[in-house]
């Protein structure tokens, strides 16, 4: 959607280097952009990039305004600036309501004349879906689930029976929320399944990622608070509670009961084990397996990273040999604490 510069620094709040009129109507990477793109410097290390720059303008800080050679807009947070220009420059498609010839919907469902059900999609009993809400392809609503005004399924998303989806929320391809929660109980050699009663509830602003995968509460709910953000490929447990604003990259695993706080952020492959406490403003990096609650806030990290693998293979060696290193260490310690006795003895 095409916007003239200085239309646009108003509506983002920023300062305006250059001219009001020049029209911006896309986003680009700085050493791609061409007439009408707008592009951002938010890392140094794309500094070299700026000078060369064919974009229209650029979003970025004060101290880089110099050394651009075209209209700017000046941010303390040009990453964030950058997001919001992209929304406006690049907006989701208006809903058109209307509810496609190959879609199945029970007679019980409630849709709002304003939403859309793609083709292929399959509306249980009971389903209420709130004004504007896209319903792609091939999506799948069991029986009792809601969704809220202007949420968007993208496509091939399973809500399964009850599930609650809040306003405004995303979920991208193959996502599936509210399944089963893996539950067993032993008797003897055999597994015997535990039924999964409770719900899986989203609040508003929720983005649950690709194949990502919400289970449902085994007799409470599972809980997705306001505005968390959950990347691809992520599996959250029975029963977990997510607190609001609460951000996850892929690949990570949440087991069941574990509560993690607001303003939270789990990078890449962090795993966490069940019937955990972990407060506000905790953050994890990649790969971290946590097997003990964190309440305090603060940034933690475990694992160790890639290293040349001869140096590797040196370290599990030595790795292999620390119960004896710790024996030996342990005799050090007895035998010095003998020679102190001795030599205390003698000196009186």
């Amino acid at each position: 959607m095409p916007i003239q510069l200085g239309e646009l620094a108003v509506r983002l709040g920023v300062r305006l280097h250059g001219d009001p009129q020049a029209v911006v109507s896309h986003i680009a990477q700085l050493d791609q952009a061409g007439p009408e793109s707008l592009s951002f410097l938010g890392d140094p290390s794309y500094r070299v990039h700026l000078a060369k720059t064919g974009a229209t303008a650029v979003i970025l800080r004060e101290t880089d305004a110099a050394d651009a050679p075209v209209s700017v807009l000046i941010s303390d947070n040009p990453y964030l600036a950058f997001a919001r220009a992209a929304q406006l420059l690049h907006p989701d498609p208006e809903v058109t309501g209307g509810i496609h010839p190959s879609a199945v919907i029970d007679p019980s469902a409630r849709i709002d004349p304003s939403a859309w059900i793609g083709p292929l999609t399959v509306i249980e009993a009971g389903v209420l879906i709130g004004p504007r809400v896209f319903v792609g392809p091939a999506c799948i609503l069991g029986e009792g689930v809601s969704v809220g005004a202007d949420s968007r399924l993208v496509a091939r998303v399973t809500l399964c029976a009850r599930t609650q989806v809040g306003q405004r929320a995303l979920i991208h391809p193959g996502a599936v929320i509210g399944r089963a929660g893996f539950g067993f109980a032993k008797d003897g050699e055999r597994w015997v399944r535990i039924p999964q009663i409770g719900r899986a509830v989203l609040g508003d602003d929720v983005e649950i990622g690709a194949n990502t995968t919400v289970d449902r509460g085994t007799i409470g709910d599972t809980v997705i608070g306001n505005g968390v953000k959950l990347d691809n490929h992520i599996q959250i447990g029975h029963n977990v509670v997510i607190g609001d604003h609460t951000a996850m990259a892929a690949n990570t695993g949440i087991s069941g009961s574990t509560h993690i706080g607001r303003n939270c952020t789990l990078a890449g492959a962090v795993g966490m084990a069940g019937h955990l406490e972990i407060g506000d403003n905790v953050h994890f990096t990649g790969m971290a397996m946590v097997t003990r609650s964190f309440k305090e806030a603060g940034v933690y990290s475990s694992g160790i990273p890639a290293m040349p693998n001869r140096d590797w293979r040196r370290t599990v060696a030595r790795i292999k040999q620390l119960d004896e290193l710790a024996r030996r260490i342990k005799q050090l310690e007895l035998s010095l604490a003998a020679m102190n006795a001795t030599h205390t003895q003698r000196g009186s």
